[in-house]
């Protein structure tokens, strides 16, 4: 047997939900691209398809969109989050939180395919009133007549977003819903290979997700930005880290070692719109992170990953950077649901071995 570090190159599983096509620069997402389902379609839309393997009818569509939105987390969750400690990190909180729900939900105690699939519109709409309240005492919930994104956004900044932001927010969620077999998924459907439940399986993901070389490279990449100020700063700031030889978060990804991260492009364009809209921190960050990615290129031939471009945008919708890396997992929720579920439904224990480098003969 061969020892792959990191478990590079090896297949770990057969799926049906998405594939990384890299020759072809295409995320595929149950067949389609997932690009440009962002351009042409909304979250709760490509959520459903994750979960149900095909697009939904216009009725289903709105169905499953108000089920996000109707979702409720119970009283106790909230209580639980009000005993823990003040300086605790969002993403130990929402791992607490989810645990916590896992005992309100029939799919917190059973390995069930059917089951998951019932449960994913309630754990979405759940998280996202979850990450939207992390650091609040009294809670907000999704004002009423308004999308899914637009309810999730505002209630974490406390205010209506216009069509613009929304739409906005809504791609974002979109390029963090599904990504194949990223760290997190990978711990998910090690955890259901067990028979665990649902919230056990995305328990396991938040912890992972925390990471800051999986999903807490977001939130790293705004300080990044926020301490440089300015492009100059940024191109001072680069070449400072690299002369330490620290790593520079944003750039460089596992399966991306080649070419710019599809979403990052994505989110480049969105920071863009909103930057012609007249929002001065997009227009600001646009030209800092630009200037980044030209210096990172040139010193290092890396191209950004998705967090490098979603990040200026979270900030310019005004979302505060310690909920990045809880919004990421509120979007991941489709594609989490849907690997435990196919998990459940074809499943085989994972139980990989070792290559042993110690030493042996010893007696007692």
């Amino acid at each position: 047997m061969e020892y792959q570090p990191g478990l590079e190159g090896v297949i770990a599983a057969e799926t049906e939900i998405s594939y990384l096509d890299v020759d072809h620069e295409e995320i595929v997402v149950r067949g389609y691209d997932l690009i440009d389902l962002a351009h042409k379609r909304s979250y709760a839309e490509v959520a459903y398809l994750i979960l149900h393997g095909r697009l939904p009818e216009e009725g289903e569509a709105r169905a499953f969109e108000q089920a996000l939105l109707e979702a409720r987390v119970p009283e106790a969750v909230f209580a639980i989050l009000r005993l823990l400690p003040e300086g605790m990190h969002p993403m130990d909180r929402l791992r607490t939180l989810i645990s916590a729900l896992g005992g309100f939900e029939a799919a917190g105690s059973q390995a069930e395919a059917r089951l998951d699939l019932e449960a994913a519109p309630r754990l979405i709409g759940q998280a996202a009133i979850l990450v939207a309240n992390l650091q609040r005492e009294n809670p907000r919930h999704p004002e009423p007549g308004l999308s899914f994104p637009a309810a999730f956004l505002g209630m974490i900044t406390g205010q209506t977003p216009t069509a613009e932001e929304a739409r906005a927010f809504d791609q974002l969620l979109i390029a963090y819903s599904e990504h194949e077999m990223p760290n997190s998924t990978f711990a998910a459907r090690v955890i259901a290979s067990t028979l665990a439940d649902l919230y056990g399986a995305v328990t396991g993901a938040v912890a992972s997700l925390k990471g800051p070389l999986h999903g807490g490279a977001n939130e790293a990449v705004m300080e990044m930005l926020l301490e440089a100020g300015t492009a100059e700063g940024l191109e001072r700031l680069i070449l400072e880290r690299l002369g330490r030889k620290e790593r520079i978060m944003g750039f460089g990804h596992r399966v991306y070692m080649r070419r710019m991260d599809p979403r990052a492009a994505l989110m480049k364009e969105v920071l863009g719109q909103l930057a012609q809209k007249g929002n001065q921190a997009a227009a600001r960050y646009l030209e800092v992170a630009v200037r980044g990615e030209e210096v990172m290129q040139r010193e290092k031939g890396l191209y950004p990953n998705l967090d490098y471009y979603a990040a200026p945008v979270l900030y310019a919708l005004g979302v505060p950077v310690p909920l990045y890396t809880p919004i990421f997992l509120a979007a991941r929720a489709a594609g989490l649901v849907a690997h435990v579920a196919e998990q459940h439904a074809h499943n085989r224990l994972f139980r990989p071995r070792v290559l042993y480098k110690g030493p042996r003969g010893f007696r007692a």
